[in-house]
């Protein structure tokens, strides 16, 4: 199985900035895969909901605790993101859930300012030793939608989140004083490449307003030495099998012929 190691540099651009983007990180048959299964895909359909943006827009998500013999499973178990992911908060990492955002031409909402642990807060995470792994189904950009960061903000700490539309976001007074203060990265992303966020980094995305279409794939982690103390909407600690990476293709061609 190979090895899929950062750089000293790679580690401390994570810990300075916050996130880490990695081009390439599928190949492009890999992504067409996922893509071509996800859109097909009547139960992810089935499951996604609508979060109001309280900006007039929706966007829709699909949560997912389990991991099955799919190519969701096969990406969420993949070297390529399990090892990074381990140099990264440096130590055994765990499937905490994984999610697909379908953010559909011209009516795809946005996502308000907030931190991931902001919420995994309360589900009994004592610390915010996680992070996610964004892997862009389609090309992403500033016209449909795409990631955006404020740098170096997950030094700040955890910041209150309230009530905005659907969501749970950030204090506005605090983003706002961030935003007076940080920059602000937008993550325009070739599909198959991702970024790699730690938990507290404010971020956001905007309504997809162009005629292209922005799906993504958000693989989510949680250290083992940071289990859970309660019970929650997601797993506490369970080993993480690695996959080869060559299941990707391989799962992802035999889901096709089923």
């Amino acid at each position: 199985m190979a090895s899929h190691t950062l750089t000293k540099d790679e580690v401390a651009e994570f810990q300075r900035h916050g996130f880490l983007v990695i081009p390439h990180l599928f190949d492009d048959e890999e992504i067409a895969l996922l893509e071509q299964i996800a859109r097909s895909d009547r139960q992810l359909a089935a499951d996604a909901s609508g979060r109001r943006d309280g900006e007039g827009g929706t966007v829709q998500l699909a949560v997912r605790n389990d991991l099955g013999d799919d190519i969701y499973a096969a990406i969420v178990r993949s070297p390529r993101i399990v090892d990074r992911m381990e140099q990264l908060l440096g130590g055994e990492v765990y499937h905490y859930h994984h999610k697909m955002i379908l953010k559909e031409p011209l009516v795809g909402g946005a996502w308000a300012w907030h931190q991931d642990y902001g919420y995994w807060y309360d589900n009994g995470c004592l610390f915010p030793d996680m992070a996610s792994c964004m892997i862009a189904v389609d090309r992403a950009t500033q016209a449909n939608g795409c990631l955006q960061v404020l740098r170096g903000s997950h030094l700040m700490g955890r910041v209150n989140h309230v009530n905005i539309g659907d969501q749970t976001g950030a204090d506005p007074e605090r983003v706002e004083a961030a935003l007076e203060r940080l920059e602000l990265v937008y993550c325009e992303l070739e599909p198959g490449s991702a970024v790699f966020f730690h938990s507290n980094l404010l971020h956001r995305s905007d309504q997809n307003k162009s005629a292209d279409p922005r799906w993504v794939f958000i693989c989510c982690y949680n250290t083992a030495r940071n289990d859970p103390y309660k019970e929650s909407r997601h797993p506490r600690y369970s080993r993480l099998e690695r996959w080869d990476d060559s299941r990707v293709k391989e799962v992802g061609l035999a889901q096709l012929r089923r």
